[in-house]
């Protein structure tokens, strides 16, 4: 079994920064891909972000340009800098971590999100 915990996020002003972090514990062959999704009440979710124990990041379209990724492969955590933050960034945000067990199964787990808020 695998566990996401998240940190950080919280409440933050417009123009401004805030940070989310999310470690993968368990028992696993391996994670290609962890990263973020967010969904904001009423709204669908949408990816924000996910990057490859390769490096490889792929960034949504509504956070390029403000938002950044960065992952350390040792601990299995990765990192979300929230950087000139919109109001319409308030969402809850969700830890995703893709999944190989040690039988090869695949397999995607979920954070049990953390709220960002942003508003003046």
């Amino acid at each position: 079994q695998v566990h996401l915990v998240e940190s950080g996020g919280g409440l933050g002003q417009p123009g401004g920064s805030l940070r989310v972090s999310c470690e993968a514990s368990g028992s696993f062959r391996s994670i290609p891909t962890m990263g973020w999704y967010r969904q904001a009440p009423g709204k669908e979710r949408e990816l924000v972000v996910n990057i490859t124990s390769g490096g490889t990041i792929v960034v949504g379209d509504s956070v390029k340009g403000r938002f950044t990724i960065s992952g350390d492969n040792g601990k299995n955590t990765v990192s979300l800098q929230m950087n000139s933050l919109k109001p319409e960034d308030t969402a809850v945000y969700y830890c995703f971590a893709d999944v190989i067990s040690y039988t090869s199964m695949r397999r995607t787990y979920w954070g049990r999100g953390t709220q960002v808020t942003v508003s003046s």
